[in-house]
């Protein structure tokens, strides 16, 4: 047997690490699914599973009363396995596009999303009219999928009922976290459609770990009162965003071909667009002009609406505002790649302490791979995981074999 090269050890050591040592999410989702630019066609998902496990003095849990270091969370039991009068959501007639900047409604204590309300051809791309999904109700609307998360950190003993991120401990997402499309067994072209994939996580609220009554932490809003410390009134989801520098060439084509540089107001004027617009290259992360709000004819926006495409920029906003676009900045794979003291801080918790996480799974509409063809889905393949620990052995040019955890948290 051919000795293994010193790049192939740490490799190894690294994966035997991240089984032992990180939390992990696995997705797996077959889809065929119509993008932005299409019309929301019904298209048939088959069910996928969520494996989350958790290490480093973290436990998870659907119910707020039994944590364990594993969960399995599928089509079948999302709403089973967790509290009564929950308000998980899974996807039953399609996933349909929406558009985010992270926003949570503090009354709701849910996500604010945006769905394309119409969408028709100018001369330089497609002028978009957005309505906000209506999921302030009993339920979720159908089109992604929703479910209530809650993490205990058991580190330190002290607990801070203020809200203050100097408090908070970092966790970082795992460098292993991706979004993939499942082997098929055939040829056909990668449609890239999981390039347009995004996982949101909101922080709604938090109580102390040592709290007894199950409903005390079921019942966490994004209010502060009692025992609870309301978090999403002041912080908004971390959205992480896969594959950003990933564009499949026909993404690519679709664009090149379909948008022309805006340079005046009326969106649907042939004077108001001229020459072509900025090139999109494979390997280069461009922004995501997100819809922050309401968009109605009178606003007239274009889909290629901003510095990075068609050059028009009077349809962005800096911040969230009903009729604009807004450049949201997620937490991206370049981000999540880098190494050592650079690698930056996904989301905070405070020790000893439960937090409600509501997470979120769906498209992104304006992000620029989610083109008409992308409609070809194949399975795609989701796998995320959160750690506490910043470095791994490659950062220090470690050498020898990684060491075991206590037994209580080895995942399986």
């Amino acid at each position: 047997m051919a000795k293994k090269t010193k790049k192939e050890e740490k490799h190894e050591r690294r994966i035997k690490k991240l089984i032992i040592g990180c939390g992990l999410c696995a997705i797996i989702l077959a889809v065929s699914t119509y993008a932005w630019f299409i019309g929301m066609k019904t298209v048939n998902v088959s069910s996928f599973d969520v494996t989350i496990a958790a290490a480093d003095s973290l436990s998870l849990s659907l119910d707020g009363k039994t944590f364990t270091d594993t969960l399995d969370i599928n089509k079948e039991n999302y709403s089973t396995s967790a509290y009564d009068a929950n308000t998980n959501s899974w996807v039953t007639k399609g996933l349909i596009p929406m558009s985010t900047v992270g926003v949570i409604n503090s009354t709701s204590s849910r996500l604010t999303l945006f769905e394309k309300g119409s969408l028709t051809t100018t001369p330089g791309g497609y002028r978009l009219m957005a309505s906000k999904v209506k999921n302030e109700g009993a339920k979720e609307q159908d089109g992604y999928v929703a479910f209530d998360l809650f993490i205990k950190n058991l580190s330190g003993e002290e607990y801070y009922q203020e809200l203050n991120v100097l408090n908070e401990e970092a966790i970082y997402l795992t460098p292993e976290s991706a979004v993939t499309v499942s082997a098929s067994g055939d040829n056909e072209e990668n449609s890239g459609i999981e390039n347009s994939v995004r996982v949101a996580f909101a922080q709604i609220g938090r109580v102390v770990a040592t709290t007894a009554d199950p409903a005390t932490v079921t019942g966490i809003t994004c209010s502060t009162a009692g025992a609870v410390t309301g978090i999403c009134s002041d912080r908004p989801a971390q959205i992480w965003e896969p594959n950003d520098t990933a564009h499949v060439q026909n993404a690519i084509n679709w664009y090149s071909t379909s948008c022309l540089k805006r340079t005046a107001k009326d969106v649907t004027s042939a004077d108001s667009y001229s020459g072509s617009c900025s090139e999109i290259t494979e390997g280069t992360a461009y922004p995501t002009y997100a819809v922050s709000g309401v968009v109605d004819y009178k606003d007239n926006i274009d889909v290629y609406d901003g510095e990075a495409y068609n050059g028009y920029t009077d349809s962005v906003a800096t911040d969230a505002a009903d009729g604009k676009l807004v450049a949201y900045e997620t937490f991206t794979d370049t981000m999540k790649n880098k190494q050592g003291v650079e690698r930056p801080t996904f989301i905070t918790l405070a020790p000893n302490s439960i937090t409600k996480v509501r997470v979120y799974i769906y498209l992104e509409g304006q992000d620029i791979d989610n083109y008409d063809f992308a409609s070809l889905g194949k399975k795609i393949k989701v796998g995320f995981g959160f750690t506490k620990e910043r470095f791994y052995g490659e950062d220090i040019n470690y050498t020898g074999e990684p060491s075991l955890p206590p037994e209580n948290v080895r995942g399986s």
